[in-house]
């Protein structure tokens, strides 16, 4: 049975829908923080045609839900979802969504925040971007990198 906290897709998803899912499990819930990641038409200075993200199935969905459950050790949550999407996608198209809810407010900023910084460095995820001087890979960024290092260090 596949984890309902935790999916990677090519499909889109309606943010109004997943959140209104996670909140329906919890009447306790004081705040919902969610985060949506989109693709940029221009990274490093170049224009991006399209996105292509591949994973590792089983590997993956492993990964998310052990960032999930971290960031619900390190904080009062209530629930969490991780959303990621695979696939090729356009500009302005939704790739992530991560949700958190919370008691309070301060809680479900930190895990969210802490869970997207996870997602961008260590996540089993590759990408491939399309300019019009053909494709590349692309590595995590060096701002990505410092970011998860503050977690890691126990700063928040």
């Amino acid at each position: 049975m596949s984890n309902p906290f935790v999916r990677v897709q090519e499909a889109d998803f309606d943010l109004s829908t997943e959140v209104n899912w996670l909140r329906e499990q919890h009447a306790d819930v004081g705040a919902v923080v969610s985060f949506i990641g989109t693709v940029r038409d221009i990274n490093q200075g170049d224009e991006v045609n399209q996105l292509e993200l591949e994973h590792y199935p089983g590997m993956t969905e492993k990964a998310l839900e052990a960032i999930r459950q971290q960031a619900h050790q390190r904080w009062q949550l209530e629930s969490s979802l991780i959303i990621h999407r695979i696939g090729k996608m356009q500009p302005k198209d939704q790739i992530v969504l991560v949700a958190v809810a919370s008691r309070h407010r301060e809680n479900a900023f930190h895990a969210a925040h802490f869970i997207m910084d996870y997602l961008k460095t260590n996540a089993p995820f590759w990408k491939k971007e399309w300019t019009p001087e053909g494709e590349r890979w692309v590595d995590a960024r060096l701002s990505d990198e410092q970011a998860m290092q503050r977690w890691l260090s126990n700063k928040h």
